[in-house]
């Protein structure tokens, strides 16, 4: 399921939902300070300290103890923090325990303890998995694909630091689109690849059917939350001017058989800005035969 990493993108935007507007008239008005507002939210969530700028490291987790520290003898090498953090023991039903070295330093959900379960973003009820943190640095554990491994953050990393900003293709009220919305009952299957070489088989409810320069375009969503559409799409501009493995995009559900997409406000997955990140791929059905000059441009720091 994407449902925990689709999560984690919405959030790394401040939002779930782009709030795309379908009054036209206010739209028209609004739109130039709306972007405007929707882009510094975007900018403030992305550098946050905890955003997904402070990534540095995406560690697997094998059955059994896995010695963790920033010393060459461990298991898992970190690039910040102590020698020796502690051990990371994942058994097979899935369970993890840690117990972390005395002079680590570390606590487990801000709490000072020598030993602790942890909870991965797939189990964790609350929606909040483990946080270990030790200095400006922290992990958590994350599930994909039956796989457990360490998302590390520092808020001091380098690319975090050294960020050099977004890029923008010209905000464009004609590329916020009114759509047509196809609904699908049942709703159809969708395969959706990610960077890992894992495929997700994901609930569509329905297609978006729009026209430009005279052509039919269709775009699948799949709905992860309730009150909103995600669509992962690529088009001529991806691997050139845009990030080129896909680039996100929400939207507000279906009304009266439409649907806003609004492309002022595609943006690039976590994967454009750090190689430490599990984003999805944009499946054929959402390639289009078009170059969509809006939204986010290539990160121009991207050394990957």
């Amino acid at each position: 399921m994407l449902r925990t990493a689709v999560l984690a993108f919405a959030l790394s935007l401040g939002v779930a939902n782009v709030q795309a507007q379908t009054n036209d008239a206010a739209a028209a008005t609004d739109f130039p300070q709306q972007n405007a507002h929707w882009q510094q939210k975007r900018l403030a969530s992305l550098t946050a300290p905890n955003g997904w700028l402070s990534l540095i490291g995406l560690d697997w987790l094998k059955e059994g103890a896995n010695r963790v520290g920033s010393a060459a003898d461990n298991d898992i090498v970190l690039t910040a923090g102590p020698a020796h953090l502690g051990v990371v023991t994942l058994s097979k039903d899935g369970s993890m325990h840690i117990v972390l070295d005395k002079n680590s330093g570390a606590t487990v959900d801000g709490k000072a303890v020598h030993e602790a379960a942890l909870v991965d973003d797939a189990h964790a009820s609350d929606g909040a998995p483990s946080l270990v943190a030790f200095g400006s640095v922290s992990f958590l554990v994350i599930e994909r694909d039956g796989r457990k491994a360490l998302r590390v953050k520092d808020t001091n990393a380098e690319t975090r630091t050294h960020f050099q900003g977004l890029d923008y293709y010209p905000a464009d009220p004609s590329w916020r689109i009114v759509a047509d919305w196809v609904p699908f009952d049942p709703p159809h299957e969708l395969e959706i690849g990610s960077v890992l070489g894992t495929i997700n088989k994901e609930k569509v409810p329905g297609k978006a059917v729009f026209h430009r320069d005279g052509h039919t375009y269709e775009l699948m969503p799949i709905q992860e939350e309730p009150d909103s559409l995600f669509f992962v799409i690529a088009d001529r501009t991806s691997g050139k001017e845009t990030y080129g493995a896909a680039r996100f995009m929400y939207a507000d559900l279906p009304k009266d058989g439409k649907v806003v997409l609004d492309f002022n406000r595609a943006y690039n997955p976590p994967c454009a800005f750090t190689p430490y990140a599990t984003c999805p791929l944009a499946p054929p059905e959402n390639r289009m035969d078009l170059a969509v000059t809006a939204g986010e441009k290539k990160y121009k720091g991207s050394g990957h």
